[in-house]
């Protein structure tokens, strides 16, 4: 395989992806919208647009529409279908948008394959943790369970910890691909979706697929617009502007952090390699890290001493815990995670430092939430 379509390719992992490929040798076509909402008010100025131009083949359209993909498909070997709206609190109130890009657009692409003559023999989707909603946890009896979203009650009470119906607190278990299925966010139903279609579809027509379940990348490059998605970076844009940062629940929450460039290695492997064909992997780390350290080590980096606040404060949505059972990924992928942490947090500082200060405009993003009901204190 030689020539690669990146849906999404002009986004944070798709373009750290792409320039890799175009190192390998690979041909690389990039189909693009350039998202206001990721790229600013001219995306053309953006580092991430400015970063591939001139590398790859890049066009300038939408997955939602029929003609940019069969011109973006011809002559191509392998799809790698970034594509996607991300935002988790955001998806509750923006269903149809959220439906119609992660949905049909999947669709569509599926369809035109189907339909259309190609040279298409591989099929990567970007799938999400969030199929798993809150996970795989265990009772203080080791009997695995996996628990239904918290209640909203229990939440504005201030019990965020998973309990099971008697009260029992809950430990959370590395998640492994064969945990049950249940998203709590519709961007997370809308992923499920892709996964079903894009099995059902490219198994049925003989094109080898691989779904990548990412943790929460990081890294350099990643879009400090965006205030819908990616706490590390609108952690850091609050800091850089002095603002407080208002830390949800008891701040005690915990995420899996996988840096960018480990992200783009597992996804190449996925490409190249024939044990990965027609599977599902997760990508992470492994480790799971709280929100309240990971802001701590961000305000520490940059070294401003601004206010951090606990608020208590919910997304009816959100998960409490999930971190990936990387197991499959070491022994499909021969995939093991280089970049620690902290290693990845001084890389992504130092880089954040030599960028613009924009305002992110949080608290849009906040009072959006507040208005529809799915931010709660």
């Amino acid at each position: 395989m030689k020539n690669i379509l990146i849906t999404g390719g002009v986004g944070f992992i798709g373009s750290n992806l792409a320039l890799k490929l175009v190192d390998l040798g690979y041909v690389v076509t990039v189909l693009d919208n350039l998202s206001e909402q990721i790229h600013g008010l001219n995306p053309k100025d953006s580092s991430l647009y400015k970063s591939i131009l001139g590398k790859v083949n890049f066009i300038r359209g939408n997955v939602t529409c029929r003609e940019d993909i069969e011109r973006s498909v011809k002559g191509q070997d392998a799809i790698i279908h970034l594509a996607a709206e991300t935002g988790t609190g955001q998806s509750m109130y923006e269903i149809e948008k959220y439906s119609k890009v992660n949905v049909s657009g999947t669709a569509l692409i599926l369809d035109v394959l189907v339909n259309n003559k190609n040279s298409v023999k591989k099929f990567i989707l970007a799938s999400s943790r969030a199929v798993y909603g809150e996970g795989k946890y265990k009772r203080m009896n080791s009997e695995v369970v996996y628990p239904e979203c918290r209640s909203v009650d229990n939440m504005q009470q201030g019990n965020f910890e998973m309990t099971d119906k008697n009260g029992q607190f809950l430990e959370a278990l590395a998640t492994d691909e064969d945990s049950k299925l249940h998203p709590t966010s519709y961007y997370g139903l809308t992923k499920l979706q892709q996964e079903q279609m894009v099995q059902l579809i490219c198994g049925s027509v003989g094109i080898n697929y691989v779904i990548l379940r990412y943790q929460n990348v990081f890294g350099t490059g990643q879009s400090l617009l965006n205030p819908y998605t990616g706490i590390l970076s609108i952690f850091s844009t609050q800091i850089l502007n002095g603002k407080s940062l208002n830390i949800f629940e008891d701040g005690l929450m915990t995420r899996d952090f996988v840096n960018i460039e480990d992200t783009v290695e597992a996804t190449i492997r996925s490409l190249e390699m024939e044990t990965a064909n027609n599977e599902i992997i997760n990508i992470g780390s492994g480790v799971a890290k709280t929100v309240f350290s990971m802001a701590n080590l961000l305000v520490s980096a940059y070294e401003i001493n601004v206010p951090t606040e606990i608020s208590g404060e919910f997304r009816v949505g959100d998960i409490r815990h999930n971190f990936a059972d990387v197991t499959k990924a070491k022994q499909l992928l021969k995939f093991q995670p280089k970049v620690s942490f902290e290693n990845g947090i001084s890389d992504f500082t130092n880089w954040v430092m030599q960028q613009p200060r924009n305002d992110n405009h949080l608290n849009v993003s906040f009072q959006e939430l507040k208005d529809k009901g799915f931010l709660k204190s």
